[in-house]
């Protein structure tokens, strides 16, 4: 297997920050269309994202590209009407948009003008065909994390999550995954995601340790818990469950991609707990550059939009015909982006090369660092 493309050329950003007229001229460029909400409720999102498309043909040299933004209005009608309006004009490939109901919007309208589409949902059921998932998909951090948490010799996993289709899509990931890896998943408990109240749900996990007020004999039946919450609600759960008498030096906490926000550094209670997330060296590269150019940092999603722009900047630069076919998107070599190593398998689910990291007061640390290539690839 060869090395990856990098779509990622390192060079510098602009002075100031691009704008849609900026982009390459119209004659003999390859028009590809950016799907985002550039009003509604998630405006903000959507035109930080589009900063970071047109920053990564600054930085890709992606002269041959011209973006061709639309706004979707957050909505599947707006986002069905943006599609039809850029194939109009000629766009070749689509990027975008973010929501799971506008890309199933869009496929169809894709699909019948025979163009592929490079969307940020992270719905798996809405991939496949000429749709090409790019978002952060959770149960390839659970992969990770358990991969890692096995070859650390734990062998006991329960998780405490919220009573939501994300809380259940990861307890259940949890489930197949350790199970499969010759683990044992000895408890999942969910709790209101309404509250910030888990005591009941920390009684069910723990019964002993709770009616007692400390730590049952022995400690827990686990050795590894996931907790796929952040912000605030995962510090008050991390307090909580220390009060129930969790020792973090017996039972070692497991996080999601929430986890990778600063504001949860400076809690005692998660210190020393794992969590999968794209390597952070490129990221942070790529936060300082989008800073400078734009004068505020992105938003976590903005990279997406960089790395799918960048891919397109790269596929543009061959000479086939059809540099955005399905072939040339699922190249088994993959990418390397801002993100780290992806690629798109056939079902149009993306693969991520992720990074195993420890909470530390300081600053996350790599435990695991991300596999280079996809000989490397293991989970």
């Amino acid at each position: 297997m060869g090395r990856p493309q990098s779509p990622y050329s390192g060079a510098p950003p602009p002075a100031t920050a691009p704008h849609p007229s900026a982009a390459a001229p119209d004659t003999g460029a390859i028009k590809v269309a950016v799907l985002l909400p550039l009003s509604g409720p998630n405006a903000d999102l959507g035109k930080a994202m589009l900063e970071a498309a047109q920053l990564a043909l600054f930085a890709t040299g992606g002269e041959r590209l011209t973006l061709v933004p639309r706004d979707t209005t957050g909505t599947a009608q707006g986002a069905a009407d943006a599609a039809k309006a850029a194939i109009a004009e000629g766009a070749r490939l689509i990027i975008g948009p973010l929501i799971a109901d506008e890309v199933e919007a869009v496929k169809p309208i894709a699909r019948d003008a025979h163009i592929n589409v490079i969307a940020f949902a992270t719905k798996t059921q809405v991939a496949g065909d000429n749709v090409f998932l790019m978002g952060f998909l959770p149960r390839q951090e659970v992969a990770r994390e358990v991969s890692f948490a096995r070859d650390r010799g734990l062998s006991h996993f329960a998780a405490l999550a919220p009573n939501s289709p994300y809380g259940h899509l990861m307890g259940d990931a949890l489930k197949e995954i350790a199970t499969t890896s010759g683990a044992t998943v000895t408890r999942v408990e969910y709790f209101d995601p309404r509250t910030a109240d888990t005591t009941t749900a920390i009684k069910r996990l723990l019964p002993a340790a709770a009616a007692a007020g400390a730590a049952p004999a022995g400690g827990p039946a686990f050795d590894a818990l996931l907790l796929p919450v952040g912000g605030d609600q995962l510090r008050q759960i991390a307090q909580q469950l220390r009060a129930a008498g969790i020792d973090p030096a017996q039972t070692h906490l497991l996080g999601s991609g929430l986890w990778d926000d600063p504001s949860i550094l400076k809690e005692p209670a998660l210190a020393g707990g794992w969590f999968a997330a794209s390597p952070p060296d490129a990221r942070a590269d790529f936060e300082r550059r989008y800073q400078g150019a734009y004068g505020h940092p992105p938003p976590r999603l903005a990279s997406l939009a960089f790395d799918a722009a960048a891919l397109a900047a790269v596929l543009a630069k061959s000479p086939d015909p059809d540099p955005f076919s399905q072939r040339a998107i699922e190249n088994p070599n993959g990418f390397t982006g801002v993100d780290g190593l992806f690629r798109f398998a056939p079902q149009g689910l993306v693969q991520r090369g992720l990074a195993v990291l420890e909470v530390e007061p300081g600053g996350d640390k790599v435990v695991s660092p991300a596999p280079l290539n996809f000989q490397d690839f293991a989970y």
